[in-house]
C-alpha cells in the first residue's frame, strides 16, 4: 500500500503505522538532502512577578554589540544577525543544526513595561532582561471594609 492508499478490505486502518510509511516515503524522496527542524532562536525563559519579569535568551555566536533590543508596550524584540561559520572550498557540509543569519524573536508579556528603566546584561551567551512594571500597571491590594 502507498502513501494516501486506504487499507484492504478487512485491515484496520492504524493511523500511526501510515504515518511511518509516510515518513519511509519522505525520506526516500528527499534521500541526499537533509533538512532539520529549526527551533525558535534565540531558545529563552522567562519568570513573571508582581514588580516584571526576567527574560533569559541563549545567543551564542552573537556579539552584544550585534543584538537589537526593543520594547513596546508589553512586547519584547531580541533582534540580531548570527554569523556563519567559513569552511574552504574543499570541505563539503555535511550535517548543518546551527543556524545562522538574521533572527528576531518577540515575547508578548502579560503587563507593560516600563522601558526607562528596563535594564540588559550579556554574559557568557545569554542575555538577561530586566523588564520592571510600572508602578500604575502593578496590582494593588484593596482593603474590604465591613459595613
Amino acid at each position: 500500500m502507498t502513501f494516501g492508499q486506504l487499507p484492504p478490505a478487512g485491515r484496520r486502518f492504524d493511523p500511526v503505522r501510515q504515518m511511518q510509511r509516510a515518513r519511509v516515503d519522505l525520506n526516500r524522496l528527499f534521500g541526499g538532502l537533509r533538512f532539520y527542524p529549526a527551533t525558535e532562536f534565540p531558545l529563552l525563559s522567562l519568570w513573571t512577578g508582581p514588580n516584571g519579569a526576567i527574560l533569559a535568551a541563549e545567543i551564542p555566536g552573537v556579539a552584544p554589540e550585534n543584538l537589537d533590543i526593543t520594547i513596546r508596550r508589553d512586547a519584547v524584540t531580541v533582534r540580531g544577525n548570527r554569523p556563519s561559520e567559513t569552511v574552504d572550498d574543499a570541505t563539503a557540509v555535511q550535517r548543518q543544526e546551527r543556524t545562522h543569519g538574521p533572527f528576531a524573536r518577540t515575547i508578548v508579556l502579560p503587563f507593560r513595561v516600563d522601558a526607562d528603566k528596563a535594564s540588559a546584561k550579556f554574559e557568557r551567551g545569554v542575555v538577561t532582561l530586566t523588564l520592571p512594571r510600572p508602578e500604575d500597571d502593578k496590582p494593588h491590594q484593596i482593603k474590604v471594609m465591613r459595613s
